[in-house]
């Protein structure tokens, strides 16, 4: 368990990251998309608190994913105008207000499942779209990631120590605490400015696809099969389902970049 909280979330906190760079903030968003942060939560509270508990939480995870589409919502629309303290800090309120809310409702994992992929879709129409083509960027500095992984070590420790008293419904619901989508969009934000951020949220809102299946297969699977297999086939429907997104938005991209190398070429004949 202590390996769980200390590697597993600050490592995909790294992972995301170094996608950002290597392959832009659309594919960076898609890979921290992925369930890399709640994921290992609820790992601990089946470890830890039985697999009942971690299925209840799992069922509660997916309206957490609401209020965490939410979060990225209000961030992305507040960004271009407001500082990333002031963006983040009413998205944090965003989140806490819907959790609040969802603390009150009890719904099958079917049920959930669908409206956190309606809610997926409702965000992707009300986030911005980024107006100009990625530019380069200036090397961030050396102590970035560490920090980054620090940032997402201390919130997971935080919420894995206060689990127990919560019970599985809210820890359910605070498990999408937005550890990762905070930190990467902080630092894309400072770093980078609000067009690079919307493209980042933009990517993350089209990966939660996958964040959504692994929870609802946790659900349903978690109650008959023990706790390695549940998360090993939870985990087996996230990969494929995001590696189908990242591999279309390559295609999109790919696409995207042999018109913008093809319109000067047509222009200069």
């Amino acid at each position: 368990m202590l390996a769980v909280k200390l590697l597993l979330a600050p490592s995909f906190v790294v992972g995301a990251s170094l996608a950002t760079r290597r392959f832009g903030a659309r594919i960076g968003g898609l890979t921290g998309g992925l369930p890399v942060v709640a994921g290992p939560i609820v790992l601990v509270y089946a470890l830890t608190h039985g697999r009942m508990f971690a299925a209840d939480a799992a069922a509660g995870t997916l309206l957490g994913l609401i209020s965490l589409i939410a979060f990225v919502v209000v961030y992305g629309r507040l960004a271009g105008r407001l500082s990333w303290t002031a963006s983040m800090l009413a998205g944090w309120a965003v989140f806490a207000a819907a959790t609040a809310v969802f603390t009150i409702v009890s719904l099958p994992a079917g049920a959930c499942l669908a409206l956190a992929g309606g809610a997926i879709a409702a965000g992707l129409a009300a986030l911005p779209r980024p107006p100009h083509a990625p530019s380069p960027h200036a090397p961030p500095p050396a102590w970035d990631l560490p920090l980054r992984a620090g940032c997402a070590l201390a919130l997971v420790l935080t919420l894995t120590a206060v689990a127990g008293w919560l019970g599985p419904q809210l820890s359910g619901l605070l498990a999408p605490f937005p550890i990762i989508a905070t930190v990467l969009a902080v630092f894309t934000h400072a770093q980078r400015g609000p067009e690079e951020l919307v493209r980042l949220l933009r990517g993350l809102l089209s990966g939660f696809g996958a964040f959504a299946l692994f929870f609802f297969t946790l659900a349903v699977s978690l109650p008959s099969l023990d706790t390695p297999a549940a998360f090993a086939l939870a985990s087996g429907v996230a990969l494929l389902a995001q590696a189908l997104l990242i591999a279309s938005a390559r295609r999109r991209q790919a696409v995207g970049s042999t018109g913008l190398v093809a319109e000067p070429a047509a222009s200069e004949s």
